[in-house]
């Protein structure tokens, strides 16, 4: 038996008027998805707590069996585990994304915050950008007298380490939940450590606005990426092995750090697909493949589609029905039949993480639809894959079960 889950980030809503009061997942056209959902059972479910921030973060903790109340100390630290780094006693890890602030003569903290990615920057360019803000005269000493180093991840995606300081009365605000608002509300708070944290951001944007990366980038029609926000803070984690909670060994292929930490912190194998860029142009069918590839040597494999969260947070509600609708038709549909052609049975599990909402371009942690699917089994309710037939359909209260679900043959 293989079993195989694939997660959609973010591609559950609410009903969108401009869709005709229908949710993306209603609207989009998803044969494959709707089969299996048919064929399989389909329900709700919720994978963030009540009480911990509605992400990704402890929404994929939940769906990989590791419980998010005991284990989650921050998102940053998940990420800093895909790129190898080891946090000590004493240190914190941060999320430290590229981000565009408006061009306006304001203040800063009066300035709205328009790309939480900076436009998606990624590669080379957005490593160079935070190189030269870390080498600044100005802001280079800053940086060292705040114990604060960089983690270049060739995405808008870096990780910043702080030694010596406390995360105690600090408030950090994820900015993808904030896009087109001022700045002032949501900027580091509740203590000293987040003034130091501020300052440096302040200071960042003084630098990086009318950095000759940056005007170039203006000048090819791009968003700059103008200053830096630091995020998702915590200390070093310890999460529970896959293997001995379910017996199983596998891979998790994805394109975001978060992913792949998680993965390497319960000990699965950590893919990376030539192509796969966490955006609307990702590889889709790479990521299929290698998904067949780790199958052929272990039980268990974890596909990761960003996209449908990354259009949202953008604005573009288009793109959003476009990454679903590639989902189904790139990942889906291709490796369902290629597994069913290899004759061996598999179960599988399709969710979205968490909702993301057209309405705020931001997260929410209300209960999402699942389904389970049994090559062995055949049966038509004519359910499809929506949260509306979702909720139509068993609940399950804590995500962390779902694993469980999945490996239950009987």
């Amino acid at each position: 038996m293989k079993y195989v889950l694939i997660i959609g980030d973010g591609m559950a809503d609410n009903p969108v008027p401009e869709l005709g009061g229908l949710t993306p997942l209603e609207y989009a056209k998803t044969p494959a998805l709707d089969a299996l959902s048919s064929a399989g059972t389909l329900g709700s479910v919720k994978n963030c707590p009540d009480g911990l921030p509605a992400g990704s973060d402890t929404a994929i903790l939940s769906i990989f069996g590791c419980d998010p109340r005991e284990c989650y100390t921050g998102r940053a630290p998940l990420e800093a585990a895909a790129s190898g780094i080891s946090l000590r006693p004493g240190d914190i890890a941060y999320r430290c994304n590229m981000v565009t602030y408006e061009d306006a003569d304001k203040p800063w903290e009066n300035k709205k915050i328009l790309s939480h990615s900076a436009g998606s920057i990624e590669g080379e360019e957005s490593d160079a950008i935070i190189s030269a803000l870390f080498r600044d005269a100005r802001f280079m000493p800053a940086a060292d007298a705040a114990g604060l180093s960089i983690h270049p991840a060739r995405s808008f995606r870096h990780i910043a380490v702080q030694s010596g300081a406390s995360a105690a009365g600090m408030t950090l605000s994820p900015p993808h939940d904030h896009l087109g608002e001022e700045i002032g509300a949501f900027l580091p708070c509740g203590s000293s450590n987040a003034e130091t944290l501020k300052s440096l951001m302040r200071l960042a944007h003084e630098v990086l606005d009318r950095h000759p990366l940056n005007n170039a980038r203006r000048a090819g029609g791009k968003m700059p990426a103008n200053g830096v926000w630091f995020w998702a803070e915590g200390t070093a984690v310890k999460l529970p092995s896959f293997t001995e909670s379910y017996g199983k060994t596998g891979g998790v292929i994805s394109a975001v750090p978060l992913c792949h930490g998680i993965a390497a912190l319960v000990g699965l194998d950590r893919i990376i697909v030539p192509g796969a860029t966490g955006e609307l142009d990702t590889n889709y069918e790479g990521k299929a493949e290698a998904a067949l590839r780790v199958l052929e040597s272990h039980p268990f494999a974890a596909i990761h589609i960003e996209a449908p969260d990354e259009c949202t947070h953008n604005g573009d509600t288009p793109g959003k029905l476009e990454a679903i609708e590639r989902l189904d038709s790139r990942v889906v549909a291709p490796l369902t039949k290629a597994l069913r052609e290899r004759g061996e049975p598999f179960r599988l599990l399709v969710l979205s993480d968490h909702k993301t909402l057209t309405s705020t371009r931001g997260h929410d942690g209300a209960p999402v639809p699942f389904l389970i699917y049994d090559s062995r089994m055949s049966r038509e309710t004519g359910c499809a894959y929506s949260e509306r037939d979702g909720e139509a359909g068993p609940y399950v209260s804590d995500g962390v079960r779902l694993m469980s679900l999945l490996f239950c043959d009987g």
